[in-house]
């Protein structure tokens, strides 16, 4: 199994800087893949990230052998023609380690703010997906949507490759739009209580509507964020009883983490508390254990 992990959001305030060690760090530990949220603003109490798209380039520039992507970008944050533009300029600096991780958000309070629409955004997600998918495979795409529209819209440069894509759901009209295309599919911890055996009943779903998608559903790659938790007195993320933290000495993760691939996760991105160079650093021992 594969294990990437999910750089800072907004547990607290980092800087470029940070984020560099972090990444740097994580390239260190063993880890496959690095991570970072597409949201522009919480409320309640009022906070935000960095811009996902700037900071993943700089991050591409940053590392030499970590795949990384948005977990996961938002299809209403911005035209999909330029989001596929944006993804193939990434996967070009990363030289092809760019994962392009897709959903349609869900979070009124930052649409609201930013003056984005959300109603329909099932329907408008439709739409901007196919937009993508199609320039990044290389085809001239004109599509008069209700929501989006192209005319005759091409990338160029053209792309070296397609990045890869990955979409981030368990709603069934998304598992819909997005099967039949995707390379992988990925989970939030608590869409399976972040549990193996929760996983395992949230996979044969999943494994049942790639299959209805016409898809062979092996073909799929599924993917699983994963709650950890190192120190609960650093309080960087809220606990429930829904949703358990994985927590204990390495073996004791890593134990989990073995669990859930035989569960049927071919990756594992874990969702550290708290998310420091050292939190990154002491998790070698679980990769090396996995």
């Amino acid at each position: 199994m594969r294990l990437g992990i999910q750089l800072p959001e907004v547990e607290r305030r980092v800087g470029w800087r940070e984020y560099v060690r972090l990444a740097q760090a994580a390239e260190a530990a063993g880890f496959d893949s690095i991570w970072v949220g597409d949201h522009l603003l919480y409320r309640d109490p009022e906070r935000g990230p960095w811009e996902a798209w700037t900071l993943l380039a700089a991050l591409a520039a940053a590392t030499e052998r970590v795949r990384l992507g948005p977990l996961v970008a938002c299809t209403a944050f911005h035209p999909p023609g330029l989001i596929a533009k944006m993804a193939a300029t990434i996967d070009e600096v990363s030289g092809g380690r760019f994962t392009l991780g897709l959903g349609a958000g869900w979070n009124p309070d930052e649409f609201r703010a930013f003056g984005l629409p959300h109603d329909r955004r099932v329907a408008r997600f439709a739409e901007s997906f196919a937009i993508v998918r199609r320039l990044l495979d290389g085809e001239r795409v004109t599509l008069a949507g209700r929501h989006w529209q192209t005319d005759d819209a091409l990338l160029l440069p053209a792309p070296a490759r397609r990045p890869r894509l990955m979409i981030g759901s368990n709603g069934p009209r998304m598992l819909r739009i997005a099967l039949p295309h995707v390379d992988a599919w990925n989970t939030w911890f608590d869409g399976y209580g972040n549990r193996a055996e929760g996983f395992a009943a949230l996979n044969a779903r999943i494994s049942g509507a790639a299959a209805d998608a016409g898809r062979v559903p092996a073909e799929v790659e599924r993917s699983a964020c994963v709650l950890v938790v190192l120190d609960r007195a650093a309080g960087e993320r809220p606990l429930t009883p829904d949703a358990p933290p994985l927590e204990g000495n390495p073996e004791r993760i890593a134990a989990g983490l073995r669990e859930l691939a035989d569960a049927g996760a071919d990756e594992a991105i874990l969702v550290v508390s708290p998310i420091t160079e050292r939190s990154v650093a002491a998790l070698a021992e679980v990769v090396a254990r996995v």
